[in-house]
């Protein structure tokens, strides 16, 4: 499921009644709510993973201000997390902190960075989120994904010039 403004995409091997049973028209917001979510994946026979606002990095991106070093493997439960939901995945660190670039949905290019406990609050996530769109190949656009309710992901990405765009939900394998 995504939304952008005025618009929203279900993208799923649905009939078109069973949607039309299930949401009114012209109200855009019932997409995601609870019972709708609910029954799409009790449909789907999947589970609703988040539902995240979605921002695209600044094209073009300011010139980073911070070096970060390609890592071909690591343990990491941001890296974790990103294995189960992207391929051709890069990965890139520095003292403090680690970014998981890679293909997600619809094959776009997507972020997450994680900063360790012991350098947050000092502008490091900011500053991985604008050198990790200098990191995209092909020029391509940065999809960020960010829980509405973590707070100081939200302002690190905004800080660092990526917009909000829209919303989406998962709808994943159990």
């Amino acid at each position: 499921m995504i939304s952008f403004t005025g618009h929203v995409l279900v993208v799923a091997d649905l009939d078109a009644d069973w949607l039309a049973a299930h949401l009114r028209p012209g109200e855009l917001s019932d997409a995601f709510t609870p019972p709708f979510l609910g029954a799409l994946a009790t449909r789907l026979g999947r589970r609703v993973n988040a539902i995240d606002l979605l921002a695209l990095a600044p094209a073009p991106p300011p010139p980073p201000d911070l070096s970060l070093s390609n890592v071909p493997d690591l343990d990491h439960p941001r890296v974790r997390r990103a294995r189960r939901y992207r391929h051709d995945l890069r990965l890139y660190a520095v003292e403090g902190g680690v970014v998981a670039l890679g293909r997600g949905v619809a094959d776009r290019w997507e972020v997450g960075i994680e900063v360790d406990e012991a350098h947050r609050n000092g502008g490091l996530g900011r500053r991985l989120a604008l050198a990790a769109a200098h990191l995209v190949p092909e020029d391509r656009g940065l999809w960020a994904q960010i829980a509405p309710g973590n707070a100081a992901s939200l302002r690190a990405f905004l800080a660092a010039g990526y917009r909000p765009v829209g919303q989406e939900a998962l709808l994943v394998r159990h």
